[in-house]
């Protein structure tokens, strides 16, 4: 699962939409804008309207789960009234207010919640629904059952679970009515996460995600939202789309037909609200998107020490710039809990406390040796800092946005019964990520300086690397890699290879096949004599001599999968983990194509929620004149998928068949899902069985 490749451009443009989306992110400054902005799109008018609708849709839910049934009816009748007519809707908060109003224990309440019996819930009893009279006798046992006796016949009403799905459910009406769907990054990952869980349960794999996963998406849903007019005649809705929805999101038939009754047969709409039951830990979400957007250079802020909340194994390095000392200790090499991420804010500033790999680093720039002598302090700060100034002519000083974190304003308060809610504090918190103590404690003492405290950010070095790999300009990137760490490209030999092989490639794409021949003999050649695995490759690397007039540039690592594979490397180099959204993505992505080669056929979502931008890798022509020209252009992808095809297994076994690949007809397929109740795949393995035949196969079942 570790060895799939993945666009992040892609999953770069889904994140930042997500935090725009979510108000993340801190409007950019108005002083740095044009004076004449153009007016709104209508895009961005619905994005904004979709934001206010699901802001909204928390409130009321949040209203109902602190047992102010009040509050929510009074912005339901401000912003929504539309929906107060629905008869099922005001009899399921009326029932809620009753016992709301016993749960306070009064005697004044207690008799309002007796008129409220009289005058409000007698009455919509008659006609809210059938079962709803039932509902009403029912209920009146709590005017005799205490709430803290768990065994009484209303200990459901009672109980704080009633609360959370009466919530769930108006929810749910709430985003089919107004169509406040969440951001497409959102839904993806529920998509992704719930069928990389069905995978490994099913396939008895064991997921390299399972403790995040679990805690970023819950076992909950919000309960399933019907219709008001529900009917059990046939439904006018193909059966192409009723299975396809049904298996999508684990439903019955019958949920998967209400489902788009709710969505006016619109299958994506209904897509869309069945992803959105699903509940995802949002301050888990918040946390993963932080550290991502932080690692890829997206937004500012930086950790240069880890919480003092960390693990046992762990401890903080204190370098005060009145009184240099470290506190030397053994940093441990595991993942860090996503929760304890943003544990503790540290300003969008450079701290004043150094690394150790920092230190190592900044001294390599200067001399390009081990020596960080302290005797010339103020010579050493100068000349780091130049020679960083000097190097910066990739990334352009480039203006990152600020983080603003997730903040909840009271905009919807209707009326003064409106509890207050406390909103998240805004995090300024730093990315997962701590550094391994590499560094002997006898070193530690040499390279700490009080003009290290200085050094530029490590994060925009290794961002630079990357977008100048991204550029193409390998040669450049090797160049400034070995001035700052030598031993990087020796623990590193296949990033050197490739990266070496790119402009190998590109020399003899613009016909310079002599200077290729040199970088091959004097790079590629050594590399591939001390790694017998870069043998094969460099075979076929030099094939491509032979056939000057194609676009052998394909023949090498896609540009955005080598930047980011250089990233990692660096990061890791310097201590800087892998973000664990990256890991989630990667994982996901590889049973969601497994699974689909199970289900033998293709993911008729995928489009819609953008799985297949995540899985086309780019490959990009450049040459050293077109190459910064071409940089920017995101324009363009293949899609790289391989399927492996092997015939019907005779003993029954699951045979491996391309998705898209006829093996037995679709109306035989679909006839044998919905008499069955089956899968796809278990629907295909049966038929195969039976020459394809559907009668056969339910008539064999049921004799």
């Amino acid at each position: 699962m570790d060895s799939v490749p993945v666009n992040w451009d892609a999953l770069d443009s889904l994140v930042i939409d997500f935090a725009k989306s979510e108000r993340l992110l801190f409007p950019d400054d108005p002083s740095s804008s044009p004076p004449a902005s153009p007016p709104l799109s209508p895009c961005s008018s619905s994005a904004s309207s979709s934001y206010r609708s699901r802001r909204l849709i928390r409130q009321i839910r949040r209203c109902i789960e602190v047992g102010e049934v009040d509050a929510a009816v009074d912005l339901l009748r401000l912003h929504v009234p539309a929906l107060l007519d629905d008869r099922r809707i005001l009899f399921w908060l009326q029932k809620q207010k009753f016992i709301e109003l016993l749960r306070s224990g009064t005697a004044r309440d207690r008799d309002s919640a007796i008129q409220c019996l009289r005058v409000d819930l007698a009455p919509r009893a008659l006609d809210a629904y059938p079962e709803a009279y039932e509902e009403f006798k029912h209920l009146l046992l709590a005017l005799i059952f205490d709430k803290d006796d768990q065994s009484s016949p209303v200990a459901y009403e009672w109980s704080e679970r009633r609360r959370s799905d009466l919530a769930g459910l108006l929810s749910s009406i709430l985003r089919a009515h107004l169509h406040a769907y969440d951001p497409i990054f959102s839904l993806t990952l529920r998509y992704l996460i719930s069928i990389h869980k069905v995978f490994c349960c099913r396939q008895g794999v064991s997921s390299p995600i399972l403790d995040l996963t679990e805690r970023l998406l819950l076992e909950d849903r919000d309960p399933h939202a019907t219709p008001q007019d529900t009917v059990y005649e046939a439904p006018p809705f193909d059966e192409v789309d009723i299975q396809a929805i049904a298996h999508a999101v684990e439903l019955t038939r019958q949920g998967a037909i209400d489902s788009l009754r709710m969505a006016k047969g619109d299958l994506f709409h209904a897509f869309q609200n069945e992803l959105c039951r699903m509940k995802l830990d949002l301050s888990i979400l918040d946390k993963l998107v932080h550290e991502y957007c932080i690692y890829r250079g997206i937004v500012d802020g930086v950790s240069h020490s880890p919480p003092a909340s960390d693990q046992e194994n762990n401890s903080s390095r204190d370098c005060s710039s009145s009184n240099i000392e470290c506190i030397s200790s053994k940093f441990s090499d595991g993942e860090t809990s996503v929760g304890n991420a943003d544990a503790e804010g540290v300003p969008e500033s450079h701290a004043d406390s150094t690394s150790i790999g920092e230190i190592r680093f900044a001294c390599e720039v200067v001399d390009n040796n081990e020596n960080c002598s302290t005797s010339d302090v103020t010579y050493q700060d100068t000349s780091c800092r130049r020679s960083w100034s000097s190097r910066n002519y990739a990334t352009g000083q480039k203006r990152r946005k600020k983080w603003r974190g997730r903040v909840e304003e009271q905009e919807y308060a209707a009326s003064a019964s409106l509890p207050e809610i406390p909103t998240q504090e805004i995090s300024h918190g730093q990315p997962v990520g701590y550094l391994e103590d590499t560094v002997e404690e006898d070193q530690v003492s040499k390279h700490l300086s009080e003009s290290m405290k200085n050094v530029e950010n490590k994060y925009d070095i290794i961002l630079e690397m990357r977008e100048l790999t991204y550029k193409g300009m390998t040669a450049k990137v090797v160049k400034e890699i070995n001035a700052i760490d030598r031993d990087f490209f020796i623990q590193n030999p296949n990033l050197l290879f490739q990266l070496k092989q790119f402009e190998f490639l590109s020399l003899v794409n613009s016909g310079d096949q002599e200077n290729a021949l040199i970088v091959a003999r004097t790079h590629l050649a050594p590399l591939a004599s001390k790694n017998e695995e870069l043998l094969k490759p460099l075979k076929e690397t030099l094939t491509c001599l032979l056939k000057p007039c194609e676009d052998v540039l394909t023949k090498a690592v896609p540009l955005p999968i080598l930047a980011t594979s250089l990233q990692v490397a660096m990061g890791w180099k310097l201590g800087i983990q892998e973000p664990q959204l990256m890991k989630i993505v990667r994982a996901t992505l590889s049973t969601h194509s497994e699974w689909f080669k199970l289900q033998m056929c293709k993911d008729r979502f995928e489009q819609f929620l953008k799985i297949d931008q995540l899985k086309a890798i780019e490959h990009r022509f450049f040459s050293h004149s077109s190459a910064k020209a071409s940089a920017d252009d995101t324009n363009g992808s293949s899609q790289m998928s391989i399927y492996s095809n092997s015939k019907i297994q005779e003993d029954g076994s699951s045979p491996q068949v391309s998705p898209g690949e006829n093996v037995c007809d679709e109306n035989a397929i679909l006839k044998v899902m919905e008499f069955l109740a089956l899968p796809r795949a278990d629907a295909i393995h049966l038929l195969m069985q039976y020459n394809g035949n559907a009668d056969t196969v339910i008539q064999h079942i049921f004799s």
